[in-house]
């Protein structure tokens, strides 16, 4: 018979860790941390200015929640869709801050019909990579990398919600650690009852075959006697 085995139940309860360097959305939000220090040291005072560290730390939350959110996800569901939504909103900040650059810098703000709007759009949504972007850090405009900073930051939020979304889908289907957890034990009483269902069918079926040896034996003792006393 087979011996219980806890890693299995184990497995069964803990979620599979998300890989979330592979996320593009977080890669973007790499592209975006990296992309905001350079830009606030380049174009803000150096001293005096609030809004840098609130746009550094904002670029910086949707980042680490992002990594957070997928460790904690392991356990529990809940806190990892609570910690994605705090991404979001710090994403949601930082891009508020700069379009406020923008208008208040008396700047373009690139929309659908600007000469370079697709060609932004374009290179946005094929480039996910620091590399891809690290290199025009020092060389763009202040113009330039807002616009850019902003697409990305459209695009995090749009790739963000549809991720929440099949994580809240699955949450419903699969429930949290309490659910996976009770699930697990049903499971384990059910493999026990079964084999040992499967122990007393067995043990029914030797217990047969003893009573037919032992009818037999019987059988071939009388055989045994009876051809003795006519010896």
């Amino acid at each position: 018979m087979e011996q219980d085995n806890p890693a299995k139940e184990i497995e069964s309860v803990l979620r599979r860790q998300t890989n979330w360097k592979n996320l593009w959305f977080y890669q973007k939000t790499v592209v975006l941390y990296q992309m905001t220090y350079v830009f606030t040291r380049r174009f803000f005072p150096k001293f005096g200015d609030r809004t840098v560290d609130q746009m550094v730390q904002a670029a910086r939350s949707g980042k680490q929640n992002i990594i957070e959110g997928s460790a904690d996800g392991v356990t529990s569901m809940e806190m990892e869709l609570k910690l994605l939504n705090v991404a979001r909103s710090s994403i949601q900040e930082l891009l508020e801050d700069y379009e406020d650059y923008i208008i208040s810098h008396k700047l373009k703000k690139w929309l659908p019909g600007h000469e370079r709007y697709e060609a932004l759009l374009t290179f946005c949504r094929d480039h996910n990579l620091l590399q891809d972007y690290e290199i025009y850090f020092e060389r763009w405009s202040d113009e330039e990398t807002a616009n850019t900073a902003i697409t990305l930051c459209h695009m995090v939020d749009k790739m963000m919600m549809n991720y929440q979304k099949k994580k809240e889908e699955e949450f419903v289907t699969q429930g949290g650690i309490r659910e996976r957890m009770t699930a697990a034990r049903l499971g384990y009483r059910t493999n026990q009852r079964e084999a040992l269902e499967a122990a007393n069918r067995e043990i029914d079926i030797l217990k047969n075959q003893i009573h037919a040896l032992e009818q037999e034996n019987l059988r071939l003792k009388e055989h045994i006697n009876h051809l003795t006393s006519k010896m």
